[in-house]
């Protein structure tokens, strides 16, 4: 495996941890956000809290990680995503700073958890952090960046009106809410709340239909818009059959009642192969048709560097991953609200 392939798969596996990470995090502020909308806060609430006080701050490392490392290891993607991605990426932290802000005054305000304002704006701007950061993979397909006195100048008219645009936007909201459902559904077995999980279930099914169709729709628009990157999915056609098979196995799982654990475990498997799938296929481009992983690699000094300090970082943020999910998310006297929710 050559360093160029080493470093661009660790960089894929930091951000298909923050895509799954993260997607639950931002579902469920939205499904808190919507139980008190609906007035099923009673139910819902107290397991969501349980899940967010401890997670909420460890979230982003996945993606601090990822863009430190895509500058690091492929140093011309700040030149040509630097300027493009400008005003998306602007908007994603100010959301990301909306929420951490409205995080802090709903939780530990005078209106713990019941402040409707707060709760909304963070539901909210965890479903438009997605939306703003998924523009990135309709750019990477090429067509909307031209070169003007040598700089990249991206089509922002072009981009918008594109079909492919939209799927791409659609498909991370609806992964969002599938995920975290999914997610929740089990967490709150674990919690013994058996009217949380059985309506956290039925969200779940409920979105399981728009999932799989704005997938489909993604499929149709690259056939579209960037043939050679669709003709490469073809050959990579087996990898999505699998998570097409696991979805199905998902839902199956979840309809039935059967093992809402396992279910989780199909449905990351499930995302896992898509995602690589996809990326594997986006081979060797990581902007077409300008930018390719071997025409942009640091030298060989600086990407050894960064590999053992991958590692080292590695070894300090799994132990601390692990600590948080046997202390809080797996344990059985703070799942079940025995112990302190705040962290």
């Amino acid at each position: 495996m050559t360093l160029e392939i080493l470093g661009i798969s660790v960089l894929w596996l930091f951000l298909f941890g923050y895509v799954v990470v993260a997607s639950i995090d931002f579902g469920a502020g939205f499904f808190n956000a919507y139980s008190l909308l609906t007035g099923k806060n009673h139910i819902l609430t107290n397991v969501i809290k349980r899940y967010l006080s401890p997670v909420w701050e460890i979230t982003n490392v996945f993606l601090v990680f990822f863009f430190v490392g895509i500058v690091g290891f492929f140093p011309k993607t700040a030149f040509y995503y630097g300027t493009v991605l400008l005003v998306p990426v602007s908007i994603s932290l100010i959301l990301l700073s909306i929420r951490g802000s409205y995080y802090a005054f709903e939780s530990y305000g005078a209106k713990k958890g019941y402040h409707k304002g707060y709760a909304l704006a963070y539901g909210l701007a965890g479903l438009l952090i997605p939306a703003s950061l998924s523009v990135v993979f309709t750019i990477s397909e090429g067509g909307f960046i031209t070169m003007v006195d040598g700089q990249p100048n991206l089509d922002y008219g072009a981009m918008f009106a594109s079909p492919l645009t939209w799927a791409i936007v659609v498909l991370s909201v609806m992964a969002v809410l599938y995920i975290s459902a999914v997610f929740l559904t089990w967490y709150a077995q674990k919690a013994n709340d058996v009217q949380a999980a059985n309506l956290m279930r039925k969200y779940a099914l409920l979105w399981a239909t728009p999932l799989i169709v704005s997938a489909i729709g993604i499929i149709v628009e690259l056939k579209r818009n960037t043939t050679e990157h669709y003709d490469r999915m073809l050959d990579f056609w087996w990898l999505f059959a699998i998570s097409a098979i696991l979805f199905v196995a998902t839902v199956w799982l979840l309809w039935t009642k059967r093992n809402y654990g396992m279910a989780v475990g199909f449905m990351i498997a499930q995302f896992g192969f898509a995602f690589f799938a996809y990326g594997i296929s986006h081979y060797p481009y990581l902007l077409y048709p300008y930018l390719t992983i071997y025409d942009s690699f640091t030298n060989k000094t600086m990407a050894i560097a960064l590999v053992v300090a991958f590692i080292a970082g590695l070894f300090l943020l799994v132990p601390s991953l692990y600590l948080v999910l046997k202390l809080f998310l797996f344990n059985k006297d703070y799942v079940a609200g025995k112990k302190e929710e705040h962290v």
